[in-house]
């Protein structure tokens, strides 16, 4: 199987696919407390529709699929589209992207219908400050969320925490000791004020370098290879003798453009070649008239920019990064 490049001869092997843009949290830096309006029904893609773009895509090179929101559990029967998936010739790897808050009741039975791996949103380990990011009151345990996955056969785990000076970021040592004794792999994703989260500004990014400073007094830190699957934009560590890593995603001081390998498919069925770019190509439309989606795909790659314009706060029209599935 050849892999398509883009311009910039990137070879794009990783489609992330939003299933819903609805969400049962209201995270302070993912999505605005209010004013959103939802997807009508008709536009989002059935699981149907789905599984045939990924049909027509796979033989372009595409193996590794993440599912995503929005919040993705919300969808009703999502391992049924799992496995629609797991069965398309070609894929290699399913990862699913949540907030965990389903995942002692899903992950069973989402690993039986193929999925292989989970990141888990997880921005405090307090009741009280995950209700105060989330903006919503639900149960949630990180910890407890991560041990169902690890049960159910799903890995390697990543918990995903969005680093916010002032709001959690006391909290980064607690996270990074949990790899101490659990094979997960904690990542630290620098802030990225997007859209209407705007009162979140560069004030509350903290750079990656400040962190695995702080970090380092737990323990020296010595750089590891990453996770063997799923080894996306993270650098990692790992203190001595630790069950796990901790990794630093850095879209704001270090950018990653330049080894990108995704592109991301909207809950309606948009195309998006850059997740802070305006390029986009509608596929729902061309699909549902039953037209050739391969040709474009290849425009689509031909026009995916060279970088994104996050530093400059462009974000290509983005009210909330539940839009696309982040």
């Amino acid at each position: 199987m050849t892999t398509l490049k883009d311009q910039f001869g990137r070879g794009i092997e990783y489609l992330r696919i939003s299933v819903t843009d609805r969400c049962n949290f209201r995270c302070l830096y993912c999505m605005p407390l209010e004013g959103l309006e939802w997807l009508p029904k008709k536009d989002i893609l059935t699981y149907e529709e789905i599984t045939e773009i990924v049909a027509q895509l796979a033989p372009l090179g595409l193996r590794r699929l993440r599912i995503s929101g929005g919040e993705p559990t919300l969808r009703p029967e999502l391992p049924r589209l799992i496995a629609m998936l797991h069965s398309v010739d070609g894929i290699e790897d399913i990862a699913l992207s949540t907030n965990g808050v389903r995942l002692p009741e899903m992950s069973e039975s989402l690993h039986r219908a193929g999925l292989d791996r989970v990141n888990i949103s997880a921005d405090s380990l307090r009741p009280e400050r995950i209700a105060s990011i989330a903006r919503r009151r639900l149960p949630f345990d990180p910890v407890q969320s991560a041990l169902a996955a690890q049960r159910a056969g799903l890995g390697p785990i990543k918990i995903n925490m969005v680093v916010m000076r002032g709001i959690n970021d006391d909290e980064a040592v607690d996270f990074a000791r949990l790899t101490l004794d659990h094979p997960w792999h904690v990542r630290f994703i620098e802030l990225m004020p997007v859209g209407e989260m705007r009162e979140l500004t560069w004030d509350h990014v903290v750079p990656s370098d400040e962190l695995l400073s702080r970090l380092e007094s737990v323990s020296p830190l010595l750089p590891v290879a990453g996770p063997a699957r799923g080894n996306g934009p993270a650098t990692y560590y790992a203190f001595p003798g630790a069950a796990g890593t901790v990794g630093v995603i850095t879209p704001m001081s270090h950018t990653y453009c330049g080894s990108c390998n995704r592109v991301r498919l909207t809950a309606d069925g948009r195309l998006r070649t850059c997740l802070f770019g305006d390029h986009e190509v509608n596929l729902r439309d061309p699909l549902r008239a039953g037209d050739d989606l391969v040709p474009l795909y290849v425009r689509a790659l031909a026009e995916k920019p060279k970088e994104h314009n996050l530093l400059q706060m462009q974000v290509g029209g983005l009210r909330a990064l539940s839009q696309v599935g982040g």
